[in-house]
């Protein structure tokens, strides 16, 4: 039986739909039907067969769609808050990690958690970003580095969009460092332990998407490409963190996969850029690590800009380099570190967030599309970029929860 469909009315939507600002419809309605919405538009042009809907009044509010934080690690053992203090006293990312600090110090604290314990801390992380309005969000492995231990993140992940109402996507990040017991040998941990675990991962439904690491202190685009090889073969989309400290080529090594996303991207260059550009790779900008690490070198926006890149804006929530759980910040921060405008950050946590996770089904208000929808106690979309530490969500729509 097809649930009759509701109205929202007295409601300004930022559709990010059509060749206007936001795609803003002042005076609006928008209504759903079985999970999915099924009309928006002017409330003077509603169509005659949803006048009697059972309808919500908004008070005036604002309407996009649910916002999308396509690049977390919310999976993970420990803190890293030491290594924090680290770095301010003088520790470069880098010199924390070859002494044995980093990804590595999480790997630890994460093999040695229960299941229960992962999604417990998983759980506290991801409804800090439900409570700004997400939606649907991106989870990673890569602090098992260990098949037992990678395939448990992904369990977790997976579990996560068990116990709450939001929409979860996996990557397995096998290729994001070389653990301590193949030190000198990422070759072999590449052969003997990354193939393995994603192999085993994709046969219990656990993947997604596959990412990796593309650095001097993780991984070179050829060994990263041997990890793409296997992913192109079991038909799993991929993307990379890449020239993140150095400009390596990875972006366009992705991008000549067909990436989804090259991540960071700080040290991209041109032909990187023209590479993402004609394949189609989304560019997600990650200002929480730039913040955090100290970072000078800022990403070539207005390249991607001028080379049509599409633009996605992500928290990278992580223990060591970008501990953030907060989307609105991150759209902040793209502001202001990177000169984004309000309007790309919108775009960048939502319809660009959604293509860096290949759905076409979020993203925009438009029929058809899943109803993921943020209601805010704002004016002007620019509000949700322009105000720090402040969250104007007033309530969230997801399916048929509200």
């Amino acid at each position: 039986m097809t649930a009759a469909p509701r109205l929202l009315t007295n409601l300004t939507a930022a559709t990010l739909t059509g060749g206007t600002p936001y795609g803003l419809i002042r005076e609006a309605a928008i209504a759903l039907e079985g999970g999915k919405i099924r009309w928006v538009g002017a409330a003077d042009d509603l169509p005659g067969d949803l006048a009697r809907a059972e309808t919500r009044d908004l008070g005036g509010r604002m309407v996009t769609p649910g916002l999308i934080d396509c690049h977390t690690h919310l999976v993970h053992g420990g803190n890293r808050a030491a290594e924090f203090e680290m770095r301010l006293n003088g520790a470069s990312y880098e010199e924390v990690a070859r002494a044995g600090g980093g990804i590595v110090s999480t790997v630890k604290a994460t093999r040695a958690a229960t299941e229960d314990a992962l999604l417990e801390g998983a759980l506290r992380r991801a409804d800090a970003l439900i409570a700004e309005g997400v939606t649907t969000l991106e989870i990673k492995s890569g602090y098992g580095l260990d098949v037992e231990t990678e395939l448990r993140m992904l369990r977790v992940a997976r579990a996560v969009m068990a116990n709450r109402p939001v929409r979860v996507k996996t990557s397995f990040l096998g290729a994001h460092a070389v653990p301590a017991e193949y030190k000198d040998r990422a070759d072999g941990y590449i052969d003997e332990v990354c193939i393995p675990a994603l192999r085993a991962a994709h046969a219990e439904g656990l993947v997604d998407a596959v990412d990796g690491f593309c650095e001097g202190i993780a991984f070179s685009p050829a060994q990263i490409a041997r990890v793409f090889d296997v992913a192109k073969g079991l038909g799993l989309p991929v993307k990379l963190h890449a020239e993140q400290l150095s400009n390596l080529g990875g972006a366009a090594m992705a991008a000549g996969y067909g990436a989804l996303s090259a991540d960071h991207i700080e040290y991209l260059d041109g032909p990187g850029v023209q590479a993402m550009a004609k394949a189609g790779t989304v560019a997600v900008l990650l200002p929480g690590a730039f913040y955090t690490l100290h970072e000078t070198q800022a990403p070539p926006v207005q390249a991607l800009r001028d080379h049509g890149v599409p633009i996605a804006l992500a928290t990278d929530a992580n223990p060591g380099s970008s501990p953030l759980t907060s989307l609105l910040l991150t759209m902040n921060m793209g502001c202001t570190l990177f000169r984004l405008t309000p309007e790309e950050a919108l775009r960048g946590t939502t319809l660009n967030a959604a293509r860096a996770l290949g759905l076409r089904d979020v993203g925009t208000i438009a029929p058809g599309q899943r109803a993921e929808l943020a209601v805010w106690d704002v004016e002007e979309p620019a509000e949700l970029s322009y105000r720090i530490g402040y969250n104007p969500l007033h309530s969230r729509i997801f399916g048929d929860v509200a």
